[in-house]
């Protein structure tokens, strides 16, 4: 399987009046997928720190995830060879390809993100999103099949895709569904509820898992977890 290192093209975005990480491209708000991840756990958490901008420090399972994902990043980019999206697309439909950190985005659907890995073969595509755990979450599940969602539209290909989800550092797949059109119909109504919290037509719903707000690092400052307390 050959290393490719798709070099993303640019889009030009304005920044949104008041929510940090918000881009508006071409006149829509385009948000990033990771915040799907966030959503499913408690979607309060976005509005505390991207509408109210509060800050707080990282946590070591954090500084931990991004030292991993460093590190296979510096392992991949030994044998990559740069490459267009569209080239890579082309060149796998003969020989299998790998790549990570891919750049997708759809404006229709106001997402976008970078993709961990991605496996081209000629006879499918496969969207990994690493994670801490081996346990799939309906949050890490939508995260993966936006991402399948924004891969599907900028390359209108018609191999099948599938979505997986895999231990962070190890080779362990531990989730994979093919992403169909009832799976898209799934997760862009959680997208489209996400546009609707940013766009003031509801409100931001906080957890009411109190084990969840335990462990959540903006405890101290979220007013919704007081109640569970």
């Amino acid at each position: 399987m050959e290393n490719k290192l798709i070099k993303y093209k640019m889009y030009s975005f304005k920044k949104h009046p008041s929510i940090e990480s918000i881009q508006i491209i071409e006149g829509k708000n385009n948000f990033p997928i990771s915040w799907l991840n966030q959503q499913g756990y408690c979607e309060y958490q976005i509005y505390l720190q991207y509408m109210k901008g509060i800050k707080t420090p990282e946590s070591k399972a954090m500084k931990k995830g991004t030292d991993v994902h460093n590190q296979l990043e510096e392992k991949f980019l030994e044998s990559a060879e740069p490459a267009t999206f569209e080239e890579v697309l082309e060149i796998s439909k003969e020989e299998s390809t790998l790549t990570r950190e891919c750049f997708v985005i759809s404006p229709d659907d106001g997402i976008r993100g970078f993709i961990d890995e991605i496996w081209m073969t000629p006879t499918e595509i496969i969207i990994i999103d690493d994670k801490p755990g081996s346990k799939a979450f309906p949050s890490t599940i939508n995260q993966v099949r936006a991402y399948c969602l924004a891969f599907k539209k900028m390359s209108n290909d018609e191999r099948p895709i599938k979505g997986a989800l895999r231990q962070r550092g190890t080779e362990n797949i531990f989730w994979i569904e093919e992403f169909d059109k009832d799976r898209e119909k799934e997760i862009l109504f959680t997208i489209n509820r996400m546009h609707s919290l940013f766009d003031g037509q509801k409100p931001f719903m906080a957890t009411k898992n109190p084990n969840k707000c335990k462990s959540c690092r903006y405890n101290d400052c979220c007013e919704e977890s007081k109640v569970l307390k």
